[in-house]
């Protein structure tokens, strides 16, 4: 069943024991909603800078993704930018919530967006437009936003917590025209032949099944080849877009044109060429970027694990 926020929401369904902390946080996080952003932003640097005391394993595999791909940072600035990225990921927590519970003019006037006309272009010509990006603290912020404008789809991981699966489904649905599930990859097709846009974030590790290794930042990182793939089934433009937090808490999103010849035929060459734009977008504000995720997991042949 497709879930909106008009669907008969199951209460029966979710008021065992186990989900009494999803409630209570759910609550707490709604409540502080209510507070004027910046606000929001400075309890968020806060509950970020809990979570670096608290996620030990999580700051062991940032602060290596970090190394790894900053080694010409020194150790001091290596954990500088660990501590501002823990505090982008709690930022992020409270934009998550805002897109959300909050409204779109709320939102609206503090994002810019800059190439907005490419989308409408390819629309009008009747292009299928995969919309391509990386794990970013505000990419649910983007997402949302950017489906205000113009109508998307979006891919979707299910969530081990059913209600956490639930109430991402039916906020994420208010703008959005439908979810699939990553194996979903028939209705995804034909939702791209149709001339509709998707949402596709291709940038963690899901192993080698359906992927190459590609350099990232210089490090061979298993990434998934379904890029290419769904331009080609989908006969759609791959439109790469990257978020970006400014210094004074507005929002920036850039809306790339169309790549030319992708997929070219040659899957090495088309990873490689959206690799670089997300380095390229991670640059300007290494902090934003999700570091949390094993994204080196997957080895070489004969390479040493590196978490």
């Amino acid at each position: 069943m497709q879930v909106t926020p008009e669907s008969p929401f199951p209460w029966l369904q979710f008021i065992h024991p186990r989900y009494w902390p999803t409630w209570l946080g759910l609550g707490l996080l709604r409540l502080l909603g209510l507070l004027p952003h910046p606000m929001q932003l400075r309890l968020g640097r806060l509950l970020g800078r809990l979570a670096r005391r608290v996620l030990k394993s999580r700051v062991h595999i940032a602060r290596t993704n970090i190394r790894l791909c900053f080694p010409k940072y020194s150790a001091v600035d290596q954990e500088k930018l660990l501590h501002a990225h823990f505090e982008a990921i709690g930022m992020g927590i409270f934009e998550t919530a805002l897109t959300w519970w909050g409204t779109t003019p709320q939102l609206s006037k503090r994002v810019h967006i800059e190439g907005l006309e490419h989308i409408y272009k390819a629309k009008e010509d009747g292009k299928g437009i995969v919309l391509v990006t990386g794990h970013f603290s505000t990419m649910e912020l983007a997402g949302h936003i950017l489906s205000t404008h113009s109508a998307m789809a979006a891919m979707y991981r299910p969530m081990k917590n059913k209600l956490m699966d639930r109430l991402v489904l039916r906020a994420r649905n208010r703008t959005l025209t439908a979810a699939f599930t990553r194996d979903d990859t028939r209705a995804m097709i034909k939702h791209l032949r149709k001339g509709e846009a998707i949402f596709y974030a291709y940038d963690q590790n899901y192993g080698l099944d359906h992927a190459i290794f590609t350099p990232f930042f210089g490090i061979p990182a298993a990434t998934i080849t379904t890029t290419s793939r769904f331009a080609k089934l989908g006969k759609a433009v791959v439109m790469p877009y990257f978020p970006k937090r400014t210094a004074d808490g507005d929002y920036i999103i850039h809306v790339h044109p169309p790549l030319s010849n992708f997929p070219s035929g040659d899957d090495e060459k088309d990873t490689q060429q959206i690799n670089r734009l997300l380095e390229q977008a991670i640059l300007e504000a290494p902090e934003q970027y999700f570091w949390l995720h094993r994204r080196f997991k997957t080895r070489p042949e004969g390479a040493p694990t590196v978490y």
